[in-house]
């Protein structure tokens, strides 16, 4: 990471680090999303905030290490609905509907986290690679699968065997799709897959898929 020293401050102002920070990612998010790595500037990103680019340089050191934050702060925000996500008073089949639907609702809400990931995996996925905080966050939705699932095979409910990671990305691919594949999908079949109007036929049709999985009689290897 480069050295840059702290900058003077406009008018002898205590600018809010936190603050600053925030809406340097904000912006930042906005233009990686629109612009991809390799085209975002930080010299644009810096005229869309209230601060300078040697400010951005002094709290994140350069592009890529901002990028990376960008990520960062875009996983953060579904590992903590996950987090946060209580379905212990729910039955199996319940649970990992409600789960289902939290990853719609997220990806829905959060369109850029959609492009961000979509840019991360052109380049190999080399800055979460790289990231130890992305390495240490992990994923609580999945902690929450596998106690979902053991205690649906327990209870008779779920027939198959089924892997946590393999459900997670089940679920997790049909609504990624939904977002990335709108346009491209809209052009061809002329349906706009988040019309607000289809949009809980999409999210009821996502928990029967997933629940039919799970209780689906599995033929003999």
């Amino acid at each position: 990471m480069t050295s840059v020293d702290e900058p003077a401050r406009p008018n002898g102002r205590t600018r809010d680090a936190a603050r600053t920070q925030a809406e340097i990612l904000d912006v930042a998010t906005r233009e990686f999303a629109r612009a991809g790595y390799a085209g975002a500037r930080v010299d644009d990103i810096a005229a869309r905030t209230r601060t300078t680019k040697r400010m951005i340089y002094y709290y994140f050191g350069g592009k890529e290490q901002l990028f990376t934050a960008v990520l960062e702060r875009a996983y953060g925000v579904i590992r903590e609905a996950e987090q946060q996500l209580d379905v212990e008073h729910l039955d199996p089949v319940a649970a990992i509907r409600r789960l289902a639907e939290l990853t719609f609702d997220h990806h829905e809400q959060h369109p850029d986290f959609i492009r961000l990931v979509s840019i991360e995996n052109i380049h190999e996925a080399e800055h979460i690679a790289a990231s130890e905080k992305l390495g240490r966050i992990g994923s609580p939705a999945l902690a929450v699968i596998c106690r979902i699932l053991a205690a649906g095979r327990e209870s008779g409910l779920f027939t198959a065997e089924v892997d946590a990671v393999d459900l997670h990305a089940m679920i997790s691919s049909f609504c990624f799709f939904r977002v990335a594949n709108r346009h491209t999908f809209g052009a061809l079949f002329g349906r706009d897959l988040v019309d607000p109007e289809r949009r809980e036929h999409y999210r009821t049709m996502l928990g029967d898929m997933v629940i039919a999985y799970l209780t689906a009689e599995r033929a003999a290897d």
